[in-house]
């Protein structure tokens, strides 16, 4: 449901923070890069995630996750991570993430996440505010 029919790229390298003691990407080590691309592509469609929560009272939360492991990253490799929207309802949206190392182009990691957006008083699912919904769907 990509409304630019492509995916946004967010391009990272990796550390020894990032890895066990061989130097390979610790599988944790995925799920934060996968956060990062989610959050710089709402930022890249002016949607920071601060202001959400002060200014309209809404965060989004992780509602579900599913990975596929394919190869692992190592330390130094530079990689792209993807993020791309395959869904989008009232109070929740879907994206397919894939995470590629640069040097060859292989996909390592795949994921398909669920996010929730959520009122954060209540801590309850609402609907996704009409003007995030509109650049959610074009993005």
């Amino acid at each position: 449901m990509s409304g630019r029919n492509r995916p946004f790229i967010w391009p990272l390298r990796v550390y020894w923070e990032d890895t066990d003691a061989g130097g390979v990407v610790y599988h944790a080590s995925y799920v934060r890069f996968f956060e990062r691309a989610r959050t710089e592509w709402l930022r890249a469609a002016g949607i920071g995630q601060q202001a959400l929560r002060e200014e309209h009272g809404v965060v989004f939360v992780v509602h579900g996750m599913d990975l596929r492991f394919i190869q692992p990253a190592r330390l130094d490799d530079m990689l792209e991570a993807t993020v791309s929207v395959t869904e989008l309802r009232s109070a929740s949206f879907k994206v397919e993430q894939s995470l590629r190392r640069t040097a060859d182009d292989r996909r390592l990691v795949d994921a398909r996440v669920r996010i929730a957006c959520l009122d954060v008083e209540r801590w309850r699912p609402i609907p996704i505010p009409e003007f995030l919904l509109q650049e959610i769907a074009q993005s």
